[in-house]
């Protein structure tokens, strides 16, 4: 029995030095996409003197495709964003218009909070635009994480010019991220926490986006639910049905 214990850690061992940066991150990226999702989510921007929540609803599937509803407060009850591959689309209630969004807004920020539109609609693919490497394995919060550093492919339109992200080596889950600009300059800071059980999978309820360049402001976003592996019809995907998403 002791030779039998003896040879799996070897073989444990093996297999996490094996695995290259693609590979965790990968893992870590397809834990909270899943097949299809869907998200309730409750976003708090933090200001110095002032304060905004927002409600949204979030259905995902393929990793290509996804549509975020704004649920609360009720003047902006309705908004609706759309991705469908490389197409960003936005409908606004009030207007009653739909419009497709440049590729130039993807850096600017969501309603008033400290994420960009990228953020929420998850535009750029961190397996597909950015090369990946261990730099470092370090204790991160009482765990021990990968530290492993992004570099955008050439031409690849995303919004970062560096990301550096600390996965966990247990549920592979992205404790810390630091986003930087073109110049290397740090310009967010997202931690995550209050670790719960999503559908069997154990993922962070709790994300906290800090930027670097204003001193008082965060964000903070809470999972109120969470579910994987659910049926979507196709329709949610299309602009047609923007205005009539619940």
């Amino acid at each position: 029995m002791k030779k039998l214990h003896l040879l799996l850690l070897i073989l444990t061992g093996f297999y996490m030095q094996a695995q290259t940066a693609y590979d965790i991150v990968k893992k870590s990226d397809d834990k909270i996409r899943g097949v299809s999702s869907y998200a309730k989510i409750k976003i708090k921007a933090i200001r110095p003197s002032w304060s905004k929540e927002i409600i949204v609803k979030a259905w995902e599937k393929n990793k290509y495709y996804s549509v975020t509803l704004v649920v609360s407060p009720p003047k902006e009850k309705g908004i609706v964003f759309l991705m469908r591959k490389k197409e960003v689309w936005n409908y606004m209630p009030s207007i009653e218009r739909t419009i497709k969004l440049p590729p130039s807004m993807m850096t600017q920020g969501w309603m008033g909070t400290d994420l960009t539109n990228d953020d929420m609609i998850k535009q750029s693919s961190i397996l597909v635009d950015y090369t990946h490497k261990i730099v470092a394995e370090e204790k991160l919060n009482g765990m021990d994480t990968w530290k492993i550093l992004l570099i955008p492919k050439k031409n690849a339109a995303v919004v970062w010019g560096k990301i550096i992200l600390w996965i966990d080596k247990v549920n592979y889950n992205q404790i810390k991220g630091e986003y930087y600009d073109e110049d290397d300059f740090l310009i967010n800071t997202i931690t995550t926490s209050n670790f719960k059980n999503y559908d069997g999978r154990i993922l962070p309820s709790h994300y906290e986006f800090i930027p670097e360049d204003k001193p008082g402001n965060k964000t903070v976003a809470d999972y109120l639910e969470w579910k994987f592996g659910i049926k979507i019809p196709d329709k949610y995907f299309t602009t047609n049905y923007m205005k009539r998403l619940r």
